[in-house]
């Protein structure tokens, strides 16, 4: 008998990985929402988009045995909502909110493991007294600012002065209410806890910076067990708060991975969230030999998908597709053909500029010939301003991705190296 699996934003590339995935010869899957509608747009009606999937999910005439996803928000906070509703697994809505809401999910964080957790605040960017509120709470210069609901590394700053919060604070008040007002209604859905409703969706948070060698754990629960299962390395260009590459598996020393492991599973199970999966962010201190935990995510993330799939022989969506069909994730290790895998980012460091040329489809896929293996994805258009990209962090835009394995780390830099002389990118109008 057929299984049925909806996908909500699946793609091509997705709709391929998922069917090199274990025990899944009797599964069928379906795209719920096109991945432009949930990824692609930076208006993110989500009353338009329930109504939308459910529209297509009653029209269905089989069962619907799991809805399932793999992108941050909006779908992350959409999921719990539709598995609610048509009775598939995943977590709660207030268990995933305790993570995504970053001002409850610090709350709860200091409750449970308080050494691993820096100073917070949550603030008002329409208050004009927000900052000397930010020093009553104890934080002085530097720290660092978010929204309590951001997406990627999206408006997200280090305050070192009176004149940087001027201007992070005039980006919130221009930005913030593209993602507020969709977090608000998921907000409304939820039975929360009056200090938290308070923290509305436009608010955005305060905190200790904190720094060192960033990591991901990758993990989920099934049935309450909290289950790690492996480490990605968050390696960033130097001097830079941009991301470099990611690398999998993690070089840290194995005592600091078992003890990132403790910890998640500590947090995640006082948290109460089960049955789907998730990543935790931590930065390893070396020189205080200090783990931090930065924030977790209710999803697998995307981008370690081929990281998995080169190194354990399985993309870890194999994880999400189990779990909503209520089975223990069969995820294995160390059975792909490469020893280490690495996405790379392409960066430019402009505040804009306009792209005179991008590699046509054709260099690119002479490109991704020099190493076996390797996927580029370019994100630009020629003519196409830098500031059009969606999802970027505050300091650069990523114009590409670059996915490849190998033996060793020194040989993937290498391969690098050698694909990206293949590649040209030129700009103009650049904005320094």
């Amino acid at each position: 008998m057929t299984r049925n699996v909806f996908v909500v934003g699946m793609n091509d590339l997705n709709a391929e990985r998922l069917k090199r995935l274990r025990g899944v010869d009797d599964v069928a899957f379906h795209p719920l929402l096109t991945a432009a509608a949930v990824s692609e747009t930076q208006d993110f009606d989500i009353p338009a988009m329930l109504a939308e999937a459910e529209a297509t999910l009653d029209a269905h005439q089989g069962s619907i045995d799991a809805i399932v996803g793999y992108i941050d928000f909006p779908v992350s906070t959409m999921l719990p909502l539709l598995c609610a509703k048509y009775g598939t697994r995943n977590a709660s809505l207030e268990s995933l909110l305790k993570c995504e809401h970053k001002y409850w999910s610090r709350k709860v964080m200091a409750e449970a493991i308080p050494e691993h957790v820096p100073k917070f605040t949550a603030f008002d960017p329409f208050d004009d007294n927000a900052l000397s509120r930010i020093g009553e709470a104890d934080l002085s210069f530097p720290f660092f600012v978010k929204p309590i609901k951001s997406s990627g590394s999206r408006l997200g700053f280090r305050i070192d002065s009176p004149e940087d919060f001027d201007y992070a604070v005039a980006a919130f008040r221009e930005e913030i209410g593209q993602i507020s007002e969709p977090f608000n209604y998921v907000l409304d859905q939820a039975d929360l806890p009056d200090d938290i409703k308070a923290i509305e969706g436009h608010y955005c948070m305060a905190e200790q910076v904190i720094g060192g060698r960033q990591c991901t754990v990758e993990g989920y629960v099934h049935e309450g067990e909290v289950v790690p299962y492996g480490i990605v390395d968050s390696i960033r260009y130097p001097q830079v708060l941009s991301f470099f590459y990611y690398l999998y598996p993690s070089t840290l020393p194995k005592r600091v991975q078992d003890q990132m492991n403790e910890i998640t599973r500590k947090v995640m199970e006082h948290i109460g969230y089960d049955n789907a999966g998730f990543n935790v962010e931590y930065y390893w201190d070396e020189v205080q030999n200090k783990i931090w935990l930065l924030e977790i995510n209710t999803r697998i993330a995307q981008s370690h998908c081929d990281l998995f799939e080169m190194v354990d022989g399985v993309s870890h969506q194999q994880v999400t597709v189990d779990l909503g069909l209520g089975r223990k994730p069969d995820m294995p290790q160390g059975e792909g053909p490469q020893n280490v895998a690495a996405e790379f980012f392409y960066r430019v460091f402009f505040n804009d500029a306009t792209v005179a040329r991008a590699p046509s489809r054709a260099e690119i896929e002479v490109a991704s010939e020099q190493v076996d293996g390797t996927r580029i994805v370019s994100y630009v258009s020629r003519g196409m301003k830098l500031s059009e990209l969606p999802e970027q962090d505050a300091y650069s835009y990523a114009v590409a991705s670059v996915w490849m394995g190998a033996g060793k780390q020194s040989k993937l830099l290498w391969n690098y190296e050698q694909v990206m002389k293949r590649l040209n990118y030129e700009f103009t109008d650049i904005v320094e």
